[in-house]
């Protein structure tokens, strides 16, 4: 494909891994980040795609400031963000589409550690949009020999299980760190991903679509993966360490401590029953330990797997 002009927003491990995809495939990159050189009007200047690789928390403000700078008619946004806005629970592509409406919104998740990336290895993704040519350019623009990138037509469903899965790689953390063996993590992912369904079908997402890359595939990734920051939440919890201290010392944002205050407060305002979730919330409140978190899920009222 001819080149195109991207821009990347977060300079951090992700929007640098994506960076480099785009460039290895001959495309002009530029990055921007708050601590760089570059103001954020130059790095948009003439772009056809912008990418938005922030945390869930900058969404928002990184938005509002794009509002006032001029962009092509014909600008993609992509956002890579995996999480839940704290004030209005919507998602990072939500944000977007409100703060541009004539602007495709493309969503870009699926079971991608960065550092396994930036060390050339293979990965897939899927990029999602209802502008089935804005995702099909997308995918042109990353996909190479060694990042495979997939179209699909839900970026409800893509999104949410990109974010919603990091609040179960929390607890899968947990489980390592009290060493209860691969039956308990088997229980607990797979009971997890029953509570992704869940939560994700009453925001009209597609059943199908978490059974895929950016629902089972991520959930898998981020569940067994040292790499993964909320994975490392959970384990080291389990360890003894205090979340205050996990977070200071961690390099980067465990988007999933946010997701799951969210998440909570969502499901109690629709009556969404999600165990999971409410014992890693009840964990991260300092509430009870990650024993006692166990204990409450093995202790609940036996019943069918599936409500029929």
């Amino acid at each position: 494909m001819q080149e195109t002009t991207i821009a990347i927003l977060g300079a951090g491990a992700w929007g640098a891994s994506l960076a480099n995809l785009a460039a290895a495939n001959g495309h002009a990159v530029r990055v921007w980040s708050r601590r760089g050189p570059s103001t954020l009007e130059a790095v948009l200047e003439d772009a056809q795609i912008v990418v938005s690789a922030i945390s869930m928390k900058g969404v928002r403000d990184v938005a509002s400031q794009v509002q006032s700078l001029p962009l092509l008619k014909e600008t993609i946004f992509v956002t890579a963000t995996k999480g839940l806005d704290p004030q209005t629970t919507s998602t990072p592509s939500q944000i977007w589409q409100t703060a541009f409406p004539n602007h495709p919104v493309v969503v870009l998740s699926g079971p991608n550690l960065s550092e396994e990336i930036q060390q050339s290895l293979p990965a897939a993704t899927v990029v999602a949009s209802s502008v089935a040519i804005a995702a099909e350019l997308t995918q042109l623009v990353f996909s190479s020999h060694r990042f495979r990138v997939y179209t699909n037509p839900d970026p409800v469903g893509v999104e949410l299980g990109g974010t919603l899965k990091n609040v179960i790689a929390i607890a899968a953390g947990v489980c390592d760190g009290l060493q209860l063996g691969t039956n308990a993590k088997a229980a607990l992912v797979t009971r997890g991903l029953t509570e992704i369904i869940r939560i994700g079908n009453f925001w009209g997402a597609k059943t199908e679509t978490f059974y895929g890359l950016s629902g089972l595939g991520d959930l898998l990734a981020t569940c067994n993966s040292p790499l993964s920051r909320n994975y490392q939440v959970g384990y080291q919890m389990a360890g003894g360490k205090t979340l205050t201290a996990i977070l200071f010392n961690l390099p980067g944002t465990a988007e999933g401590v946010n997701t799951c205050q969210v998440l909570m407060r969502l499901a109690k305002q629709q009556n969404i029953t999600m165990p999971i979730t409410e014992q890693v919330y009840r964990l991260l409140q300092g509430e009870v330990t990650p024993r006692q978190a166990l204990d409450e899920l093995m202790l609940r009222d036996i019943k069918p797997e599936y409500n029929y």
